[in-house]
């Protein structure tokens, strides 16, 4: 530790994070000597570069586990890559709330205790008047999921009753998340009705009881079910929630609140179109369509949401001031009708004309770098359990590094200094530039250039 080289850690690091790194790289120079992999001459020259050794293991060791990711895979809402990215003003925003003191709880005009609700539901009411709705009749409440908002209300609505639910909408969703798991944990108890293809309305009719507290609907999100298929529509389910008096809830999960026509997504509900409906209560997420942070919001009826807001698995399951502030700043674009303004809705507005332009123009400026390269014809995905069978028709850049595998490049690209995640088909990486943006193209030919380098 009183080399030099070494030694100049101890003012930056600290004495224990450096005692740590240096044990472990002498640890590893002993078992590789032990094995005989390193013989005199070769110990002496690891010997050397120790001070170098020691700061690189440093750098694993200090710098942070959870980093920025180049996503060249063309799946808008990756879910093991963080989902939808967040806009500037939302990240500004929780930027200056998270750096002082705000008004979560605080109620500026009276000086009295607030609620954190307000935040978010008074841009919805503004999103529900502009749709039709009557805002004084609905209310939204945030938790941290969309399975925690779909807990907090079967808890809340159907506790010890029986929820009637289409065999075809028992779901599974990433992270083994079903639905009939979920009910068991509400206290609610599952009645299934229909079978896997076909589930009408008259199946829902028979089911209902004295005991039944809610009728579900869960949006196939992930999946699809074709061929010989029927399902009762929102009107049908609604008709016969206000005929029996029973509450209607559709669990929509990705929660797009517009209509995604304009961005060439059919076939895929909205929010606001489901409360228009009829629907008493509305379930979905915050880091998917929605384009926000991770969030659960439900939506609907003001009776059923306040019965919500004062059940006390709610306070569980709420969520802080930065994730307030990251959604109010998503919902205010809505408000706006600023949609470019959101990341995931920007990317698929984005042509393949435009697509092609970058590609070409990164081909081009690695032209001489020894990569082989081809534009070729793809599909971009929305992923995060939306929308499953839409696609966007995309331009990828094809890339081989001659003397490496395809899994070997793509391996070095997800180690580069920022890391790269991309696709791998028929031995060749596969770049779709709709989800990188376009600040990160110079960064991601950097890597490739340094990649065909060494």
């Amino acid at each position: 530790m009183r080399r030099p080289d070494i030694a100049t850690f101890l003012q930056t690091e600290g004495q224990p994070a450096l005692l740590a790194a240096l044990r472990s790289v002498l640890a590893r120079l002993r078992a590789e000597a032990s094995r005989r992999a390193l013989d005199e001459s070769g110990l002496q020259l690891a010997l050397s570069g120790l001070g170098e050794a020691v700061g690189r293991e440093l750098r694993a060791q200090l710098d942070f586990s959870l980093r920025p990711v180049i996503n060249a895979t063309g799946v808008i809402l990756h879910t093991s890559l963080g989902r939808a990215p967040l806009s500037p003003a939302s990240l500004e925003h929780v930027r200056s709330n998270g750096i002082h003191y705000s008004n979560l709880e605080f109620d500026l005009a009276t000086g009295e205790r607030g609620k954190r609700d307000i935040h978010v539901d008074r841009l919805f009411q503004r999103l529900l008047q502009e749709a039709g709705e009557r805002p004084s009749a609905a209310s939204t409440i945030v938790v941290n999921n969309n399975a925690a908002a779909v807990l907090l209300a079967l808890n809340t609505l159907a506790e010890g009753g029986e929820v009637v639910v289409s065999r075809g909408e028992l779901v599974e969703i990433g992270g083994s998340f079903r639905i009939p798991d979920v009910m068991a944990k509400s206290g609610a108890v599952l009645r299934e009705v229909g079978t896997t293809n076909r589930t009408r309305a008259a199946d829902f009719a028979q089911a209902v009881n004295e005991r039944t507290r809610l009728l579900l609907r869960v949006h196939r999100s992930n999946f699809e079910i074709t061929g010989f298929t029927e399902r009762p529509s929102i009107a049908e389910l609604v008709e016969l929630g206000h005929r029996s008096g029973i509450p209607v809830m559709e669990d929509l999960g990705s929660g797009a609140l517009v209509e995604l026509a304009a961005f060439g997504v059919t076939g895929e509900p909205n929010v606001l179109g489901s409360l228009r409906e009829g629907v008493d209560v509305v379930t979905y997420s915050g880091d998917k369509l929605l384009g926000g942070p991770q969030a659960g919001l439900l939506s609907g009826d003001l009776d059923l949401i306040n019965r919500m807001r004062s059940n006390s698995l709610f306070r569980a399951l709420r969520v802080d001031k930065l994730t307030y502030a990251a959604l109010e700043a998503t919902l205010l674009a809505y408000v706006r009708h600023d949609y470019k303004s959101i990341p995931a809705l920007r990317m698929m507005q984005v042509t393949e004309v435009e697509i092609e332009a970058r590609a070409c123009a990164l081909a081009e400026q690695l032209s001489h770098s020894g990569l082989v390269m081809e534009v070729i014809s793809g599909e971009s995905l929305l992923g995060g359990g939306a929308a499953p069978s839409s696609t966007l028709p995309t331009r990828l850049l094809a890339v081989a590094c001659p003397g490496l595998r395809a899994g070997d490049l793509a391996a070095r690209l997800r180690r580069a200094s920022t890391p790269v995640a991309v696709r791998v088909e028929d031995d060749r990486v596969l770049l779709d530039l709709r989800t990188v943006f376009p600040a990160q193209d110079s960064t991601l030919a950097q890597a490739l250039a340094e990649i065909a380098k060494r």
